[in-house]
């Protein structure tokens, strides 16, 4: 059994996915130190002038050691109106937004105290679109050694690494973006951009090699 542990994700990108695909087992970590700039809370998507990324405020945790699992969510700066927006400013026009864009919308209107349960709900939506069923937990505690079976992704899928040297492993497959004709094709963006553009062929993309 081929077992991958994770770092919890905001709208992760589409190489975090294909983790969710190959491996039998998924481990979610709640209790690592949460570091900003990171996927925890971070996303990013494609508008007509590039890549975007969307951050959700977090409320400064009373330690500087604080495990992921107890990370509250800050209403600061009105952030879900502004993803929703940005969200639908980026994505409006692709083939299956409208088709999409009523499950995804109760996220940015209902309040999440704690970010891993607003992470963790958005993730169980976007597999039930893809039509895909990881087996997925939460750790218990927090693991640095790993076993022959274990591969550990929880600093590797970053936005500030790239992917190609971080986790050749990962090759993205292109697929058709609304703004590829100017951009170019953007790979590894938020599963979204996937979701948005490819709708049911999504999965065939993303086990694509």
């Amino acid at each position: 059994m081929r077992i991958a542990y994770l770092s919890s994700a905001y709208l992760a990108p589409v190489e975090y996915y294909t983790k969710l695909l190959e491996y039998d087992k998924i481990y979610v970590e709640q209790h690592d130190h949460y570091i900003k700039q990171t996927y925890r809370n971070r996303c990013t998507i494609a508008g007509p002038d590039g890549e975007l990324a969307l951050s959700i405020p977090t409320v400064k945790p009373d330690t500087l050691k604080c495990p992921m699992k107890d990370i509250r969510i800050s209403d600061h700066g009105n952030w879900r109106h502004l993803h929703w927006n940005a969200i639908e400013s980026a994505y409006n026009s692709t083939p299956y937004f409208e088709y999409y864009k009523d499950d995804f919308r109760p996220f940015y209107e209902k309040k999440y105290e704690f970010l891993a349960d607003f992470n963790e709900e958005i993730c169980q939506l976007v597999c039930k679109l893809i039509d895909i069923q990881p087996c997925i937990e939460r750790t218990s505690e927090y693991k640095t050694e790993f076993a022959a079976e274990e591969t550990d992704f929880r600093e590797i899928i970053h936005p500030k690494k790239d992917f190609r040297i971080a986790d050749p492993e990962f090759i993205p497959h292109p697929y058709y973006q609304v703004f590829d004709s100017k951009l170019g094709f953007l790979p590894n963006l938020s599963i979204i951009d996937l979701l948005f553009n490819m709708g049911p062929e999504s999965l065939l993309v993303l086990t694509s090699k």
